[in-house]
């Protein structure tokens, strides 16, 4: 029989009397809020929350910039693109130093670095193309917070809770519904070069309220060989998983990047009104993902992520078509609530094959959804400069989301049959 010991305060943090097994998972059986560590999910989301506020910043101010710097269609794609590869290359990174050093401290070091990049960046300024890529390096770090944000609220949680405890730490991509309203109006009162500055406040507050609240799970493992972190990568599961949230998340986020310049050339929005519109839709990925993974948890992220494709494929294929910044915007929200589901069901998926990697192979697949942003946003710039109009790139993601479809449904068989989650009761 197992036994049992209660948690007490561990190096900072909020205290919690909850009962653990050995290896840190609480005792099974009981309610989502009585689970885990209340405070410690909450500083998830927060973290998570604001750093994807200035992952996509230069996404709502990047007409004022190419107007600035006049910078054609393909390089305002790139620009608002290279944080997001950037990001995917990092949370790899992250995801090594969670199981090193502990999700609190890698986020600490993340969180100091994008605060110091922004205020140099403010205080020097940015005057070329070259610059704003530079900036999108270090706002990398900020998007690469995915692969701590998760893992920390993750290992407090037993198995049957897992969707909805990554879907809440997850829902920090809101941020970017942050960046899209409040950007763009910052910048046309003050200039966007003072958006980076004012940007590092938000970030300050929320870095004080994470080293408090924030706590690393007990029964964490030792840390490993380097080459060990890799050993998911010889499982194909794993280069599924990544490439099905290439789909989802890489949708979400390179929309989220690209859509204030969307809106800009093909409407011919101000700066203030394609800012709004693209908080309207990011607002609606971000709102459902932590209902995406409590609905994986309820019928399967499998069956969930079937229905997840077929919508999103068929919403960007019709806005590749939309006469209207009506019927645009109203495809765009279909296509973002779609996408936000499925990056919720992905995440429910993930712990149940890969538990014990949990750390690196939220930083694999990370990378993998931002590999998919990157893609998105750069060929939706290149798409408009070659043809003139975004429909190509909107259409080919469509394809992408078909082909995931179809993918899914040809492995759903073997992993139904094979994982150790379906002989726990766990829906997959």
């Amino acid at each position: 029989m197992a036994a049992f010991f209660v948690s007490t305060l561990f190096d900072g943090g909020f205290d919690m009397a909850t009962a653990y097994w050995p290896d840190g998972r609480e005792e099974t059986g009981s309610g989502f809020w009585s689970a885990g560590h209340k405070p410690t999910l909450i500083a998830a989301f927060l973290y998570f929350d604001l750093a994807f506020m200035v992952w996509v910043l230069l996404g709502p101010l990047a007409p004022e910039i190419a107007r600035t710097l006049h910078l054609t269609a393909a390089q305002k794609g790139l620009m608002v693109a290279t944080p997001t590869l950037a990001g995917a290359v990092l949370r790899l990174v992250n995801g090594l130093a969670v199981d090193r050093i502990g999700p609190k401290r890698a986020g600490t070091i993340s969180q100091v670095i994008v605060i110091a990049g922004l205020l140099f960046a403010w205080g020097v300024g940015i005057s070329s193309f070259a610059g704003t890529l530079a900036l999108g390096v270090i706002l990398g770090f900020a998007g690469a917070s995915f692969a701590i944000a998760l893992p920390l609220a993750s290992r407090w949680y037993p198995p049957e809770h897992q969707g909805k405890a990554m879907g809440i730490a997850g829902m920090g991509n809101s941020g970017t519904v942050f960046a899209s309203l409040f950007a763009p109006m910052l910048a046309k009162a003050l200039g966007w070069n003072a958006v980076l500055g004012l940007a590092c406040i938000p970030l300050s507050i929320v870095l004080v309220a994470y080293l408090a609240m924030a706590k690393d799970a007990p029964g964490t493992s030792a840390p490993r060989r380097l080459i060990d972190y890799l050993q998911p990568l010889k499982q194909a599961d794993a280069w599924w998983l990544m490439a099905f949230y290439a789909v989802t998340f890489g949708g979400f986020v390179g929309l989220a990047a690209s859509l204030p310049i969307y809106f800009t050339e093909a409407f011919g929005l101000t700066i203030v009104m394609a800012g709004t519109c693209t908080a309207a839709c990011v607002f609606a990925g971000s709102l459902v993902r932590p209902l995406g993974g409590a609905l994986a948890d309820r019928i399967g992220g499998v069956k969930t992520l079937s229905l997840v494709y077929l919508v999103a494929a068929a919403a960007l294929a019709g806005v590749s078509g939309a006469p209207t910044l009506g019927s645009a915007l109203g495809l765009f929200v279909v296509a973002m609530l779609a996408l936000g589901t499925g990056n919720g069901a992905v995440f429910q998926l993930v712990p149940q094959r890969f538990r014990a990697e949990i750390g690196v192979m939220t930083g694999l697949v990370g990378m993998a959804g931002g590999i998919g942003g990157f893609y998105l946003a750069s060929s939706l710039g290149i798409a408009r400069q070659l043809t003139g109009s975004f429909a190509p790139g909107f259409l080919i993601f469509a394809g992408l989301a078909l082909a995931a479809a179809m993918a899914l449904a040809a492995i759903k068989g073997r992993w139904r049959a094979t994982w150790d989650a379906a002989a726990a009761g766990v829906r997959i």
